[in-house]
């Protein structure tokens, strides 16, 4: 059996650069290399390059997403795809990979873009019963009314910037007159925000994955913050508890399961995603997915892969099986 070439792209353009590194680094780490060829690569703003084991960096060729080196000229078989944010969540990559004709381990370009943008998505998911939050959208430009916003979305509430990750851009406001100063933190990072209502309540995250063709939910985290809300000092410099499994009953622990599985299908996703939710009332809702979510030893999916008693290596190759399979 000859091995497989896999391109492992990380970085990105976006805030969120250096979890996208350590994301791909682990997946590299983890990939068997009997069966592939792995190369990193680096896809940021100053150029793509491979830091292919000890080779000065060598830049990709974008009209073909090929390397050269030592003269050898070298293509993929498939791309693991762990950019957090832009261009690899948002669908650009994805549109990319698809002219080129190379299968990439995240969803297709649409639903990248869809789940990217949470508006279009929260909108989309409560046709089909989804429950979420109450939200009010503002884009630049529009007439800011705090007193409507409040009137709609109640106190406290979320100001977010619509299309950011790892919690850029997001301000939980207590009073109308912080309204105006929130938003235009999250409109350092998009021209669209989400603002949404409080859901007090446990809140958790949920894995799924396409495992050996069968679309199944990993064991649930439950998320305690430190800080106010999940934001990202919470997420990566240590100040929130993630607990796995969480602390629910059976039954809440098989719905969130159930929904964050319909979201998948509704959404038709693919590789490893990881949707957020809240129990509001005892019953879970909405917030959003990650459709390249964090891959680092720190990260939730790896914590639940974990307690679901899947190595990272079985994971990776599976998803690397799955987008092979199309």
């Amino acid at each position: 059996m000859s091995k497989k070439n896999i391109a492992v792209i990380m970085g990105g353009f976006s805030s969120e650069v250096a979890i996208s590194m350590l994301s791909g680094n682990t997946v590299c780490k983890h990939l068997d290399t009997y069966k592939y060829t792995v190369y990193p690569i680096s896809i940021l703003k100053e150029g793509w390059f491979c830091t292919h084991s000890d080779h000065k960096p060598i830049p990709v060729d974008k009209s073909d997403f090929s390397l050269t080196i030592e003269g050898t000229k070298i293509t993929f078989d498939c791309v693991f795809n762990t950019i957090h944010g832009t261009p690899g969540e948002d669908g650009i990559i994805q549109a990319y990979f698809d002219l080129m004709q190379i299968p990439q381990t995240a969803c297709d370009y649409y639903e990248a873009a869809l789940t990217f943008n949470k508006r279009d998505c929260v909108s989309v998911l409560r046709a089909y019963g989804v429950k979420t939050a109450t939200n009010y959208f503002l884009n630049k430009g529009d007439a800011i009314n705090p007193a409507e916003i409040v009137a709609r979305v109640g106190l406290p509430c979320f100001v977010k910037a619509n299309k950011a990750g790892s919690s850029f851009g997001v301000s939980k406001v207590y009073a109308e007159e912080e309204l105006e100063a929130a938003i235009a933190v999250s409109f350092k990072e998009d021209d669209e925000i989400i603002i949404e209502s409080f859901l007090s309540g446990t809140e958790v995250s949920v894995g799924v994955i396409n495992y050996h063709g069968k679309i199944q939910a990993l064991p649930v985290t439950e998320i305690v913050s430190e800080n106010d809300f999940f934001d990202y000092e919470a997420k990566y410099a240590g100040k929130s508890q993630e607990i796995t499994p969480a602390r629910i009953s059976t039954e809440q622990t098989e719905a969130v399961q159930r929904e964050a599985e319909k979201v998948f299908k509704v959404l038709k996703l693919k590789g490893l995603t990881r949707a957020e939710f809240i129990f509001h009332n005892g019953e879970p809702h909405f917030l959003e997915v990650n459709t390249t979510p964090g891959l680092s030893p720190a990260s939730i999916i790896p914590q639940q892969a974990q307690v679901a008693g899947i190595s990272l290596s079985d994971l990776f190759d599976n998803v690397i099986a799955q987008a092979l399979l199309k």
